[in-house]
């Protein structure tokens, strides 16, 4: 059996860097300003907060470990950005 041929039970799997990414590639920058998140990284514990419902530039988030309060603001790009309340 050749040596890339896998156990013999099943093929190799092969390995897509991009087949990880929740949103298709350049999503962000078409959305811009309108782009919404499902979860944000504190700043101030690092902690991820999950959010069911979406928000977006304008919104307040608030962390669910440490309890800061932060205003969401999205960049022209799409990048979130976090300023605390």
């Amino acid at each position: 059996m050749p040596a890339g041929a896998g156990n013999g039970y099943a093929l190799p799997v092969t390995y897509d860097p991009h087949g990880v990414d929740d949103d298709p590639i350049g999503a962000a920058e078409k959305a811009g300003r309108r782009r919404t998140f499902g979860d944000f990284d504190c700043p101030s514990c690092s902690a991820n907060n999950p959010y069911d419902d979406p928000f977006g530039d304008g919104a307040e988030v608030l962390c669910y470990y440490c309890g800061a309060e932060f205003r969401v603001s999205v960049s022209d790009e799409g990048r979130l950005r976090l300023r605390e309340v």
